[in-house]
């Protein structure tokens, strides 16, 4: 089963993701908070805590700089969207293409 992901949520994977590949290192609550435009580190916290809970983030405690984004994606999924693609019109993979992109798959 797929985990289900709010905006907001994708939205911090994805900053995690981009800052720790640009910097060798993930970037603290506060950089964060400037990053995404959130108002607080507590609500940084809230969400980094979300996203542990459901299984998409770890964290070392007490460790600085400890998160890391876990591959939350089904290959089944990526599979079925390629076979579909293999033998459809334009139109319907355009569709698909967009479709994919909305959940956060990698196609390539």
């Amino acid at each position: 089963m797929a985990v289900k992901l709010t905006k907001k949520q994708l939205a911090v994977l994805n900053f995690l993701q981009d800052f720790t590949e640009e910097n060798g290192y993930s970037p603290s609550y506060r950089e964060m908070m400037a990053g995404l435009g959130l108002s607080s580190v507590s609500a940084v916290a809230e969400h980094v805590e979300n996203l542990v809970s459901k299984g998409v983030l770890k964290k070392v405690p007490g460790a600085a700089r400890s998160l890391e984004v876990l591959d939350y994606k089904h290959e089944e999924t990526v599979e079925l969207f390629k076979i579909k693609m293999m033998d459809c019109a334009d139109e319907e993979k355009k569709i698909l293409e967009k479709a994919a992109e909305i959940l956060g798959l990698d196609l390539g």
